[in-house]
């Protein structure tokens, strides 16, 4: 949970049906208690909210997967990545097969910055595919 701070206690009514599925859900997931389990779930609301509202930095991950013998397609990676240099914390490369490459690259800034960099991503010619996971810190 949250290290080296107090926590705060707080009750919550709900009715006994979504209590359960939630219960089941939980343990079937192996938490240790409740209590990380709600906390996993407003963390998790928080970042929607975030997401949905573009408001509050951000910290993310990107996956591209490109194909390397597509003419221009790393140099146009590249571009696009100079071009939003300034939300990239790192870059690990991964080659798959002779012809793919996969591209994982954290990211931290603002939710409308990411979405403009994946877009862009995605537009590139010889960009298989573009996968991001966005959460609130």
């Amino acid at each position: 949970m949250t290290q080296g701070k107090t926590v705060k206690r707080f009750s919550v009514s709900l009715p006994p049906p979504l209590l359960e599925r939630f219960d089941r859900t939980w343990k079937g997931m192996k938490y240790e208690n409740r209590s990380k389990a709600v906390h996993d779930a407003l963390q998790r609301f928080i970042t929607e909210v975030q997401v949905v509202s573009r408001e509050g930095p951000v910290i993310g991950v990107v996956a591209v997967l490109q194909y390397l013998d597509k003419p221009g397609v790393l140099n146009e990676v590249s571009l696009v990545t100079h071009k939003h240099k300034k939300i990239i914390s790192s870059i690990n490369q991964n080659y798959i097969e002779e012809n793919k490459l996969l591209q994982v690259i954290s990211m931290e800034g603002k939710v409308i910055e990411l979405e403009r960099y994946t877009q862009e991503l995605m537009a590139v010619k010889g960009v298989k595919e573009v996968k991001t996971s966005i959460i609130a810190p």
